[in-house]
């Protein structure tokens, strides 16, 4: 599997990483509302994939650069789960939040 992690695009690792993270945030998520019993093959599934492609990706990258792009792109994700299931921010969280998505950018780039 190594390997293959290995032959990845760094970008496509980067949202894989923040696939598996938000994967496991659903199983949470599910746990917390009393949903079915999957929930913990869910957390489980989601931080492995999630430490494979973070592994792969730390071995080329440096750790503040893998670390920020993973929040950015897990944060859109988590976001777009939160609405989708009626959880949306409040327009001062909304701004809040694109305050820290812009400056994540500006540090990255």
């Amino acid at each position: 599997m190594n390997g293959l992690v290995l032959s990845i695009p760094a970008p496509a690792l980067v949202v894989l990483t923040a696939i598996g993270y938000s994967v496991a945030t659903f199983g949470m998520k599910s746990a917390a509302m009393g949903g079915v019993s999957w929930w913990m093959a869910l957390c489980l599934g989601g931080f492995a994939l999630a430490l494979a492609a973070e592994v792969s990706l730390l071995r080329r990258s440096d750790l503040p650069i893998v670390y920020i792009s993973i929040i950015a792109a897990e944060t859109l994700m988590v976001l777009g789960y939160g609405f989708w299931i009626g959880e949306g921010l409040t327009l001062k969280q909304g701004i809040g939040a694109a305050l820290v998505m812009a400056g994540l950018v500006a540090v990255t780039v």
